[in-house]
Formats: structure tokens, sequence, C-alpha cells
């Protein structure tokens, strides 16, 4: 039996299949965007626990001069705390459980308990268990059940504009891609080189057989994109000594760019600068947001560019 014949004649059966997918990922993404962050401060810290190591064996007798301090950005007294606490066994790692993706088993925050497999059926788990852990009756965030249903309905909406066909199969990986990475600077202020590099390489990839546009577009979009948002950091960098952005965005609307080419780049940054100026000035005024404190612009990119891949030739024209 055709399966490809199936999904064209029935699409509903796409839409169930492709939203079932969905809470799938949707509870894998749940994984990702816990762990991700905490996988890139402990190699970050490894890394600066190195550097004060390898700085202070080349310079055992000037380890703490004043311009060594002040490029740490640390107190002498926090620095040899930290050299204290990291010399005794240099030879010992900072972790010796291996914390990934895969292992520890995902348990309960509170009270350690492994999860089964019963007890991580996206969104049904949550419901059954009425939202608390089995064994310790603590709160389950309601975050991890929404990230499943919001995965899913996005999923079907991908269907739904693309049909059935490799459109359908990458926009999917996209669009999950975006979600993850979203959430994560939303909660973080992270854009993980993880996710928007190997993305981007795909869009280029994906180009080079002209699903979504040539590659000659997208590879002009990828340049392009990073190097708006890179002239714009710099900009307000040299007139108000401040960094408005950081190094994730530019690789973010890079991907973009990859995957929906040059002429997507405006909107995309019409769309997501609009969108962060209202929430940013509706959190000034009505919350009281200090407005010095950064807002992250990632999910304001990531929608801006899920918009443009699906109705981006549709704004354009309008606009």
């Amino acid at each position: 039996m055709n399966i490809t014949l199936i999904f064209t004649n029935a699409p509903y059966a796409v839409f169930i299949v492709v939203g079932l997918l969905g809470l799938i990922v949707g509870s894998f993404l749940n994984v990702v965007i816990y762990r991700l962050p905490i996988m890139m401060k402990r190699e970050w810290r490894v890394q600066c626990i190195q550097l004060l190591t390898d700085e202070a064996g080349n310079n055992s007798n000037h380890f703490w001069n004043t311009r060594f301090l002040k490029k740490l950005g640390a107190s002498k007294r926090q620095l040899r705390k930290i050299f204290r606490a990291t010399s005794l066994k240099p030879s010992v790692p900072l972790h010796n459980n291996p914390f990934n993706l895969s292992r520890p088993r995902s348990h309960c925050p509170h009270c350690g308990h492994q999860i089964t497999v019963l007890e991580n059926i996206p969104i049904a788990s949550f419901i059954w268990q009425r939202g608390k852990c089995t064994a310790c009756h603590q709160a389950i965030s309601i975050r991890y059940p929404l990230i499943e249903a919001l995965s899913a309905i996005l999923a079907i909406i991908i269907a739904w504009h693309f049909g059935f066909g490799w459109q359908l199969a990458f926009a999917l990986v996209l669009t999950w891609a975006l979600l993850a990475a979203s959430i994560i600077d939303f909660n973080h202020q992270l854009l993980p080189d993880n996710i928007t590099l190997p993305l981007l390489w795909l869009g280029l990839l994906c180009n080079s057989f002209g699903l979504y546009t040539s590659l000659e577009e997208s590879l002009i979009g990828a340049i392009v994109g990073y190097l708006v948002l890179w002239s714009v950091y710099w900009l307000f960098k040299l007139a108000t000594g401040k960094e408005g952005m950081g190094y994730g965005d530019f690789k973010l609307l890079a991907m973009l760019g990859a995957w929906l080419g040059w002429q997507a780049v405006p909107m995309i940054l019409f769309i997501s600068s609009l969108a962060g100026a209202v929430v940013g000035i509706s959190l000034i005024l009505l919350r009281g947001h200090d407005k010095n404190v950064p807002i992250p612009f990632g999910p304001y990119l990531a929608s801006a560019g899920w918009i443009s891949l699906l109705w981006g030739e549709t704004l354009t024209a309008f606009f």
C-alpha cells in the first residue's frame, strides 16, 4: 500500500499523524529546553576553571595582577578562592556524573522519583496525574503540557499549509527548532549554537534542492541576516557603549535567511522589531519593567521567521 497515496487522498490522516508526532517531539523539546542551558553553563564553568588554571601555570608569579583581574571582572579575593578550590585536584573532572539530553533519566525535581513510561505520555500523563508527581504529590509545571500542545498545534498548521511532502518534513524540523530556541532565549537569554548553526546548514542543504528558495538566495540570506544585526549591534554599541543584543540573534537571523532567502530578511526584521517594541513599551508602561533590563529578542525573530515561512509571500505582496 502506497503511503504517499494514502496521505494525498486523505489529508486528515496527515494532520493526525503530524499532530501525534508533534506531541512526542514536544515532550522531547521539554528535555532540550530544560537541559541544554544547564549543559552549556556546565561547559562554560569547566572552561573558566581551565582558563584560571592555565593562567596560573603561565603566570605563576603574576597571576593576581590587576590587568588579569580586570579582564575576568572578579575581585582578587574571589579569584583566589576559585583558584584554591580548583587547583587542589586538577586531574579530577568537575562533574563525575554525566548530564546530557539522555542521561540521567527524567525525574521529579522535588523528590528525585524517576519518571516511568506511563508517566511520560504527552499531555495524557499530566491529566491522569492531575498535575502532580505520583511519588511526592508536588505540582508539575504546566509548562510541560503547554509546550507539547503548542508543538502539536504548530505541526498541524505546517501540515495544513504545505501538505504531504519534503517541504512539510523539513518545515517541521525548523518549527520545532524555533520553538525550543525561543523558550530557551526567553528563560535564559541564550540562543544555543547547538540549535542555530546546524539548522543554518540544514537550510542551505534544503535550498540546494530548491525546497523553499534558490541556493543563491539562501546563501545571500544567511550573509545578509548575520550582517544586518551585526551592524546594528556595533552602531548601538559605538553610540551608547552598551550591547543592544547578543551574537545569538545574528546567527538566528542568518539561519532564517538561509531557509527563506534574503527577500524574507526585511519582513522578519519588521515584524520582530514591531512586536518587540510593542511588548517592550507595554511592559515598561503597564508593569513598570526596568528599561535597562534586556528583553530577549530571539522569540520575536523566531516568531517572525515562522510567520514568513508560511505567509511571507502574501505579506510581502501586501506591503
